[in-house]
């Protein structure tokens, strides 16, 4: 059985950076595209980075492009999540999840495909 646990969440201040880990157990990660997700309060579950099995290739959404790095290590089975120059709005839990379809070649931000979910880390900005 596959497990993600995330870490790394926390409160910080507007401009600061964090960043977050997911150690995946159960299953070796080289061949998945992985992904992180937020929410926020009152909202829907958004895209917000992934790595494809092949590591050199990234995705963003636009509203952490140049601010937020993913990257992994398939020897530690970990991905990350650097987070650079916060903004309150950057406020949600965080979640990485494992996408269901390997050795994906097409970028995927549809959180339904990705079918393995941590259980999520808060990341709290302030102002």
């Amino acid at each position: 059985q596959v497990q993600l646990v995330e870490s790394g969440g926390g409160l910080v201040q507007a401009g600061g950076s964090l960043r977050l880990s997911c150690a995946v157990s159960g299953r070796t990660l080289s061949g998945n595209t992985m992904g992180w997700f937020r929410q926020a309060p009152g909202k829907e579950r958004e895209f917000v980075a992934a790595i494809k099995w092949s590591v050199v290739s990234t995705y963003y959404s636009d509203s952490v492009k140049g601010r937020f790095t993913i990257s992994r290590d398939n020897a530690k089975n970990t991905v990350y999540l650097q987070m650079n120059n916060l903004k309150p709005e950057d406020t949600a839990v965080y979640y990485c999840a494992l996408h269901q379809t390997p050795f994906l070649r097409v970028p995927d931000t549809n959180p339904t495909n990705f079918n393995s979910w941590g259980q999520g880390t808060q990341v709290t900005v302030s102002s």
